[in-house]
C-alpha cells in the first residue's frame, strides 16, 4: 500500500546524552502465594516473544475475537493515503515540544538564564550558574504560592497508619516490617547545600505555582526536603510485589515519600512525592538517596512522556542536595562517592497493583477492603457512585477500568519504542500511568528482545517486546488481589478480556497512523506490519530513524484504491 506518514516514533533523542543507564538490582527471591485462585497460562518460558503486534495472550478462556469495526470506521470516507507532509502536524503535539518531545534547547542570554523550553510563547527559564533565586515577572506577588498550597491529604486521613510512626516519627524512619498500615509517618532527611537545577513551568502551574516562587532559595529547601510547608505531611506508602515473577513480600516507598496531596484551584487533586529524601521503614537498610545522572533521567523522562501522549507521573523539579552518595555505578565493585540529588514527582495518585497485593497476601482483609473503598472513592468516583453498594461488582468494574487504561499506557510504549526495564507489580499504577523511571531505554535498531536492565539480561522477561504480554501477566496477579472481595473466579477472568481488547484496539490504531493509512483492514494490514516488523529486525534498522524517513516519502494525493 502506499504510504502517507507517520505518527511519528516519538523517540526522546534528547535523551541519548551521555547519561550513563541506572541498573537497579532486585531481588526475586520469595514464594508464591497459594491464595491464588486465577491461573491462566501465562508461563513466559519458551514464549515467544510478541513485540509490537497483538500479544495473542493465552487466557483462561478462549482467544479473543478480532478488533471491532469502530477503529475502521474513522476517517474512511478519505482516500486511504494522503499527503503525508500536509497532515504530519495535525498528528505531532507541537509547540510546547519538538515532534512530540519536550524540546530542550539552550540558549544563554546575557543575564546568563538559560533557555531550556517553551509553552504557548513563554520560556521555561533556569536560573544563572551558582545562583538560585531569579526575578522572572513583572511585579512580585505580596504572598508565596507555596504557602498556599491546599494540602488535602486524603490518603494519610482515611486509611489505617503505622503506629510507631505516629507516636515517633524519627523511631517511626527505622527499616522493618510494618503490619496493618497503608503507610507510615516520616521525615525527609536534611541535606547540605540544596540547589535547583530544572523545573518544570508545566508542572508548576498545575499546582497554582509562580515561577519566581519556583526559582526561590526557598522552594529548593522544600523540594529537597529541608523545609516543610504548612498542611505537609510526609509519609511513606506500604505495598508489596511481584518481583520478576516472584512474590517479594513488603517493599513499599524505599527512597521516596510524599510530601502530601494538594488540591489546586481547578480541585484536581496532585500527590507530590520526593524521590531521594533519605531512609523510611521501607528502606530494606539502604540510604534512601538518590544520586544525579537517575535524577536527571527520570526529571527528562517523565515530562517527555507526557508530551509523547503517554500516561505518566509528571516531574515538578530536580534539586542537587549538596552531599554525595555512594553507587557502584557499573555493579563491578568499584563503589565511588556521585553527586546527590532529588526529583519532586507529582500524580493524581501513586497507589500500585503491589498496594492490594500486600493485604491479601499477608492475611488482612479488613485493610484490604479498606483500600478497595478508598480507591474507589478517591480515583474512581463514576464506578464507586453507580456500584458502590455492591463492592464486590465495584471491584471487578475498578478492574476493567485498569485493564483498559494499562493497555492504553503499553501500546503507547511499544509505539515509541520505550522500555520500562522493570514491570514488577509493584512498579504498576491502578492509574495507568507510567511510574518508577529506572533502568529504562529506548530502542535504536528495531530488536523485539532488548532490555536496558543488565539485571534481566539473562532472562530478558522484560524486554520491549514481552511488554504487552506482561501487563496482562500483573493484571492477573491484581486480579487475585481482589478475589478475597470478589469470591468468584468468573467474572475477574472474564474482565481481564478486556485488557487484550483494548490493547488489541489501541495497537491497531497505532500501526494505522504509523504507516500513514486513513483505514485498517484488521488481517492484510495486520500482516503488512508483521513483514515490515520482521524485515526491520533482520537489518537492525533505526526504530526511530525508519518511522521518521518514512513521513518523507513523497505521496500523490490522489490513490486510486486497489483491486480486491
Amino acid at each position: 500500500p502506499s504510504l502517507q506518514r507517520i505518527s511519528s516514533s516519538y523517540k526522546c533523542m534528547s535523551l541519548h546524552l551521555s547519561l550513563l543507564v541506572v541498573l537497579m538490582t532486585v531481588c526475586g527471591t520469595g514464594i508464591h502465594a497459594e491464595k491464588q485462585r486465577i491461573q491462566p497460562n501465562l508461563s513466559l518460558r519458551g514464549s515467544k516473544t510478541v513485540g509490537f503486534l497483538s500479544p495473542r495472550m493465552p487466557l483462561p478462556s478462549q482467544s479473543l475475537g478480532r478488533l471491532s469495526g469502530v477503529a475502521r470506521q474513522e476517517a474512511v470516507k478519505q482516500p486511504r493515503v494522503r499527503s503525508a507532509k500536509r497532515n504530519f502536524h495535525q498528528h505531532m503535539p507541537l509547540g510546547r515540544v519538538s515532534y512530540g518531545l519536550l524540546h530542550f534547547w539552550t540558549q544563554t542570554a546575557k543575564s546568563g538564564h538559560v533557555v531550556i523550553g517553551m509553552r504557548k510563547g513563554r520560556a521555561t527559564v533556569l536560573p544563572p550558574r551558582g545562583k538560585t533565586s531569579c526575578s522572572m515577572s513583572a511585579g512580585a506577588e505580596s504572598a508565596s504560592t507555596l504557602d498556599s498550597l491546599n494540602f488535602d491529604n486524603k490518603f494519610i486521613k482515611e486509611l489505617p497508619g503505622d503506629p510507631i510512626s505516629e507516636h515517633d516519627v524519627i523511631e517511626g524512619n527505622k527499616c522493618r516490617q510494618v503490619m496493618g498500615a497503608a503507610y507510615s509517618l516520616v521525615m525527609p532527611t536534611k541535606v547540605a547545600q540544596p540547589e535547583l537545577v530544572a523545573v518544570s513551568a508545566e508542572c508548576a502551574e498545575l499546582l497554582g505555582l509562580t515561577m519566581e516562587d519556583c526559582y526561590s532559595q526557598r522552594f529548593a529547601d522544600i523540594m529537597a526536603g529541608n523545609e516543610l510547608l504548612p498542611g505537609s505531611k510526609p509519609f511513606a506508602a506500604n505495598y508489596g510485589g511481584h518481583q520478576f515473577g516472584s512474590w517479594a513480600g513488603q517493599l513499599g516507598d524505599g527512597r521516596a515519600m510524599s510530601l502530601g496531596e494538594v488540591l489546586n484551584s481547578s480541585g484536581e487533586r496532585w500527590e507530590l512525592q520526593l524521590k531521594g529524601a533519605g531512609p523510611t521503614p521501607y528502606s530494606r537498610n539502604s540510604d534512601g538517596r538518590a544520586v544525579l545522572r537517575s535524577s536527571v533521567r527520570e526529571f527528562l523522562c517523565s515530562e517527555a512522556m507526557h508530551h509523547l501522549g503517554i500516561p505518566t507521573a509528571r516531574a515538578l523539579s530536580l534539586v542537587k542536595t549538596g552531599d554525595q552518595v555512594v553507587r557502584d555505578m557499573f555493579y563491578n565493585g568499584d563503589a565511588k562517592p556521585e553527586p546527590g540529588a532529588i526529583v519532586c514527582r507529582v500524580a493524581p495518585s501513586f497507589l500500585r497493583f503491589g498496594s492490594f497485593e500486600l493485604y491479601n497476601l499477608r492475611g488482612e482483609p479488613d485493610l484490604l477492603a479498606d483500600l478497595l473503598k478508598f480507591t474507589l472513592q478517591r480515583d474512581f468516583p463514576t464506578i464507586w457512585a453507580e456500584h458502590g453498594r455492591t463492592i464486590d461488582t465495584a471491584a471487578v468494574e475498578m478492574l476493567r477500568e485498569i485493564c483498559k487504561t494499562s493497555a492504553k499506557m503499553i501500546a503507547g510504549w511499544m509505539r515509541v519504542g520505550f522500555v520500562h526495564g522493570v514491570m514488577n507489580t509493584d512498579n504498576m499504577s491502578v492509574l495507568g500511568l507510567t511510574i518508577d523511571y529506572g533502568p529504562y531505554g529506548w530502542l535504536d535498531n528495531y530488536d523485539l528482545k532488548w532490555t536496558p536492565n543488565t539485571t534481566d539480561a539473562g532472562r530478558r522477561r522484560y524486554c520491549f517486546g514481552n511488554q504487552p504480554l506482561i501487563g496482562l501477566w500483573n493484571l492477573v496477579q491484581l486480579a487475585n488481589a481482589l478475589y478475597p472481595i470478589v469470591e468468584d473466579a468468573a467474572p475477574l477472568e472474564e474482565v481481564l478480556k478486556q485488557y487484550q481488547e483494548s490493547f488489541d484496539a489501541e495497537i491497531s490504531r497505532v500501526q494505522q497512523l504509523k504507516l500513514g493509512l486513513t483505514s485498517w483492514s484488521l488481517e492484510p494490514d495486520k500482516r503488512l506490519f508483521e513483514d515490515l516488523e520482521q524485515l526491520l529486525q533482520a537489518e537492525e534498522t533505526d526504530m526511530t530513524i525508519f518511522f521518521r524517513r518514512l513521513a518523507d516519502l513523497p505521496v500523490s494525493e490522489e490513490v486510486e484504491e486497489e483491486e480486491g
